[in-house]
């Protein structure tokens, strides 16, 4: 089977506090693995493991493997830009920079630089059209990216990410601050994307996460419970902690 992220006895400390506890799994590629678990048990810790974004806060300590493709993500030498590049991160909420659309999705060029043989332009609208937005917003490209609404904000999210070419695609909670009619729009992206990409998502939706993942991986209190194929989990879990979640008698 082939793998695209994996974890070996990972554990995190948040100076004293012990974060993640000896955390093993296997992420495939071109799937989408949905990390649940309730508040606290360290689901988006987790996720920010994957392109080392836990080490912009003071104290972390971080023991055990994580892997990309194999190598090493911890080893001497590697390029931090290069991998947030590679693993790109959705946030929580809509950020978009208070540009226009166009230099919204053009920003992270001006880091890494564009691909050659293709203009600025095209990187833009290959990366709107990549998620349902150019159609909406061909017209409007020189406009405030504040002025689209929180939906399309967040496709302008993704469409930012996907612009500097990422393999991965790291959501925590990307619909927690959208509408139903809204989230169903980002869940039928994600479907989309997940030909094309490596996603892992982190949601406190338990139907979210059967509509959209291939695998699940419950939580809690840094720990993984359990972890496996998304039906498996949510009508026939192995452990009862995993049964109580799944089935709302708790979290």
């Amino acid at each position: 089977m082939d793998i695209k992220i994996e974890t070996r006895n990972l554990n995190l400390y948040y100076g004293a506090f012990h974060a993640l506890k000896d955390v093993t799994i296997q992420i495939k590629p071109q799937s989408i693995t949905a990390i649940i678990g309730p508040s606290g048990c360290g689901k988006s810790t987790l996720l920010r493991c994957f392109n080392r974004m836990n080490e912009l806060i003071g104290g972390v300590r971080i023991e055990g493997d994580i892997l990309l493709d194999g190598k090493d993500i911890h080893r001497q030498g590697i390029n931090l830009t290069r991998l947030r590049q590679r693993v790109g991160m959705v946030f929580q909420r809509p950020n978009p920079f208070p540009l226009s659309v166009a230099d919204n999705v053009s920003y992270g060029l001006r880091v890494h630089g564009v691909r050659n043989g293709i203009s600025v332009p095209e990187v833009v609208e290959h990366s709107l059209r990549a998620t349902f937005l150019w159609d909406e917003v061909k017209d409007k490209l020189d406009s405030p990216a504040l002025a689209l609404s929180p939906e399309q904000q967040q496709r302008l999210c993704i469409s930012r990410v996907i612009a500097i070419e990422p393999e991965v695609l790291l959501m925590d909670e990307p619909c927690s601050a959208l509408d139903p009619i809204a989230t169903g729009h980002i869940e039928d992206l994600m479907r989309d994307l997940a030909e094309r990409y490596t996603i892992v998502i982190v949601t406190h939706n338990m139907q979210q996460a059967s509509r959209v993942s291939s695998d699940s991986a419950f939580m809690l209190l840094g720990e993984l419970i359990e972890f496996g194929p998304t039906l498996h989990i949510f009508e026939n879990p192995s452990d009862k902690r995993t049964e109580d979640y799944v089935s709302g008698h708790y979290g």
